[in-house]
């Protein structure tokens, strides 16, 4: 579907997860967009690591695409997005007034993978709701335009992981996020990995939300949490899986501080 309305299209405008802008980039979408201008939103922003966010931002303004960091929920950042897409369509803006067309909207196509926040976004950005949100992967199914000005049309798609994931910490990342279906993912495991990514980036975090200390091992942590939060099965039993989802919870709502995942590459982009 995407690739039929890629010739309607003027500008992709690609939403990534601010802490991890690598993994939640679909590289499908680097050869759909082939050609088209671009630009990249990074979302979440406000979940993100502050100072993670600007060298992320360097990253991208140094591979000549131009970037903002917004939080869709919020709407912060979403204002400056109309200035952005001017500058990034400034050439097939300058070819249309040659041609004596005038008044005629950016078409663009926004593109993300799921979970990732380009519903909520287009209701920000529209200050209304257009399209349905949801706390999930999968909410919007098929494609959707919507008019936001006189000089600005959006087509929303729905969003799409690739087939496979070349490096598995890839997958994991998406999972951590909540790209993926929960109901399909080992919770323990992901809790576990993700309790070794946090204690390697942010060792006193887990310490200041649960009284965790630095370089327990994360199965150990895990069993603290489920303990200190009274997680039990009926046999008395410490409920790992219910510590789990406590855990990616926390990690995913911001409650264990601000935190990117994914680094920026050292040297020039």
């Amino acid at each position: 579907m995407m690739q039929e309305n890629i010739k309607l299209i003027d500008l992709l405008i690609e939403l990534v997860d601010a802490r991890i802008p690598i993994s939640s980039r679909n590289p499908d979408i680097d050869r759909l967009g082939e050609g088209r201008s671009r630009i990249i939103l990074l979302n979440k922003s406000d979940l993100a690591d502050p100072v993670c966010n600007k060298q992320w931002i360097d990253f991208f303004q140094e591979k000549g695409i131009p970037v903002l960091e917004v939080n869709s929920r919020t709407g912060a950042g979403v204002r400056a997005i109309n200035g952005l897409v001017q500058v990034a369509c400034r050439e097939k803006i300058e070819r249309d007034r040659k041609r004596g067309i005038v008044n005629r909207p950016v078409r663009a196509m926004v593109v993300g993978i799921p979970n990732v926040g380009k519903s909520t976004f287009i209701n920000s950005f529209a200050g209304k709701a257009c399209t349905k949100t949801g706390n999930r992967p999968g909410v919007t199914k098929g494609k959707q335009w919507i008019r936001l000005n006189k000089d600005l049309e959006l087509l929303d798609t729905p969003g799409i992981l690739w087939p496979k994931f070349e490096d598995p910490q890839v997958g994991m990342r998406l999972a951590f996020i909540g790209s993926m279906n929960d109901e399909i993912i080992l919770l323990e495991e992901l809790a576990c990995d993700l309790l070794e990514v946090i204690q390697e980036l942010y060792p006193d975090a887990l310490e200041k939300r649960y009284g965790a200390e630095p370089g327990t091992a994360p199965e150990a942590v895990l069993e603290h949490i489920a303990r200190s939060r009274g997680c039990l099965t009926k046999g008395e039993g410490l409920d790992r899986k219910k510590a789990a989802g406590i855990l990616l919870d926390d990690f995913r709502s911001g409650r264990l501080g601000r935190m990117t995942l994914e680094r920026r590459p050292v040297g020039r982009a």
